[in-house]
């Protein structure tokens, strides 16, 4: 079966512009684990959770299905990466402390992924299903932005989209729900680290593909208007945390 491949053609631009993930996520899904052995990270991307998660457990298993994902992926000593779908990886049953899934799952076949969590997790693991929204920007900069994401490159968002930007709340999943630490993402950004992030968006490519780069460089001629280069900026993510016990 395929799978919806938005981000192979800028897996380098992924890679360098996607915000980083607070080493205290990472903290926090440990400790609820019930062991510190194996931690699976499905749909892995470039590997932004996993290389957190290898400082915390003995062995990480990263996979995604963009072969280019992979390869333009971290080298992190303890984290084994693998061109796999998250609906049918290629671990052993019953092995797994930690099944975490980040900025990822609405691209998933949900109740395939919930079944082979169901035979991967070991009974007590900790199961994560982390994601972030819409970023938050202050200013004429962040006017500006927003109105890229709802208008000029709202119509693009491929499906999916909807379930993140409600925080994975409607996902329905057989687990009893664990509480969630309240913690923040944040990034001090340039203009042009900021619009190099936009630039990796699912709608900003489809965008492109579409009527070609012009929007997207109207939206980098207003954003400079608003901004100076080379200052620097606070951008914030709503992250959204669910977890639960296999």
């Amino acid at each position: 079966m395929g799978f919806a491949d938005h981000f192979s053609k800028v897996a380098a631009q992924y890679a360098a512009y996607r915000p980083g993930y607070p080493p205290s996520l990472a903290d926090a899904l440990a400790e609820r684990s019930p062991a510190r052995d194996l931690a699976w990270d499905a749909g892995c991307g470039n590997g932004q959770l996993s290389v957190l998660l290898a400082r915390r457990f003995a062995k990480v298993v990263a996979t995604d299905p963009s072969e280019m994902q992979i390869l333009a992926a971290k080298a992190c000593g303890g984290v084994h990466y693998r061109v796999e779908p998250a609906e049918a990886s290629s671990l052993d049953a019953g092995t797994a402390d930690l099944a975490a899934s980040a900025q990822a799952a609405h691209w998933f076949d949900w109740p395939r992924y919930v079944a082979e969590v169901g035979r991967v997790a070991r009974p007590g693991a900790l199961i994560a299903t982390i994601g972030y929204g819409r970023l938050e920007l202050a200013g004429d900069a962040g006017a500006v932005i927003d109105r890229y994401y709802s208008v000029t490159a709202g119509p693009y968002w491929p499906k999916g989209r909807e379930i993140v930007e409600n925080l994975y709340r409607d996902l329905a999943w057989p687990w009893p729900e664990v509480a969630a630490p309240a913690v923040a993402m944040t990034a001090a950004w340039t203009r042009e680290e900021l619009l190099g992030y936009v630039s990796t968006w699912s709608s900003t490519q489809r965008l492109t593909a579409a009527v070609g780069g012009a929007p997207f460089e109207e939206l980098c001629e207003a954003v400079a208007r608003a901004w100076p280069e080379g200052e620097r900026r606070e951008v914030r993510w709503p992250l959204a945390i669910r977890l639960g016990r296999r």
